[in-house]
Formats: C-alpha cells, structure tokens, sequence
C-alpha cells in the first residue's frame, strides 16, 4: 500500500480496508447489524425474565436465566466488531434496535415461569433461524471468518433452546 492510499484511508470516515467487495460488505454489516438488535432484544427479555421469575423453582429458573443472558450479552461486542472489522457500521442507539429488531418484547406486569421459559425457548429457536440466515448470506458472500462465529452462535442458541424447552416440560 502506498503512503497517499494510507493517508487516505485513514481520513476516510470508517472506512476499513477489506477483501471483501462493497455489495458484500453492505449485505453481511446489515445482517449483523440486524442480528445485533435481535441480540440486544433477546439480552433484555432473558433479564427480564430473570428479574422477575417467582415460584417454587425461582433458584434454579433465576439462574438459569442470568446464566444465559450472560451468554447472550457476550456475543454483542464480537457483532458488532465483525461489522466494523470488514468495513460496516453498526447499531448506534436504543431507537436503532427497536427499529431493527425481529424478536418480540415482553412488558407484561406479569408472565407465569412456564410461559417465560416456552417464550424464550421460542424467541432462542427464532433466533438460530437468523443466525442461520447471516450465516448463508456471509456464505454468500465467502466471507468464512462471519461464518465461523456464526456457527458457535448457532449452537449456542440451540443450546439455550434445548436447556429453556425441557426445564419448561410439563411435571417440571
């Protein structure tokens, strides 16, 4: 790279130099970005559940949820960060993410502990479902590094739904 291309692109307002073609940063910053609201969403409801399970098995529900949500909130920075390294943007405020988010709020005064581990078990299985998409389009794309993570999230979340779907079994 010469000195007046790197000038350049250090004036150049973030503006990450990648291998990547422009449409293909476009596309996968969108998604992550996107993901990112839905993961923020996802965060939020965990810990509102968490805040405010009650019950007989309020221990075991009570973490299990904050175990989770710091599981969810641990992926944040790792999406963002992968939108900006390949030269995106990315969320920039609360507004943005009720803009963008897919999954569902909760602000009911009350939610019974079975419904609160069936929604989030659902809200987890939607979730894969966009992870699942990020990663086709970043495959889309050859873009292997958003894959990679992608896959760990994947299973994650599968995990999660496995985790939410039998504590919520009936007889539980």
């Amino acid at each position: 790279m010469d000195i007046a291309r790197t000038r350049a692109l250090r004036a150049a307002p973030l503006h990450t130099p990648t291998d990547l073609g422009e449409a293909a940063v476009k596309d996968i910053a969108a998604a992550l970005t996107a993901l990112l609201a839905d993961t923020f969403a996802l965060y939020l409801k965990t810990k509102n559940f968490h805040w405010h399970m009650s019950g007989p098995h309020f221990r075991d529900y009570h973490l299990l949820l904050d175990e989770q949500a710091d599981q969810i909130f641990a992926i944040t920075d790792d999406i963002a960060e992968r939108a900006r390294k390949i030269g995106g943007g990315t969320l920039r405020s609360i507004g943005q993410i009720g803009r963008l988010q897919r999954l569902s709020d909760n602000d009911a005064e009350f939610v019974t502990p079975a419904d609160m581990l069936a929604e989030l078990a659902d809200d987890n299985s939607r979730f894969v479902s966009l992870l699942r998409a990020v990663h086709e389009l970043a495959a889309g794309h050859n873009d292997s590094a958003t894959t990679s993570l992608v896959e760990v999230w994947i299973d994650e979340a599968e995990r999660r739904t496995w985790f939410l779907f039998e504590t919520g079994r009936a007889g539980n």
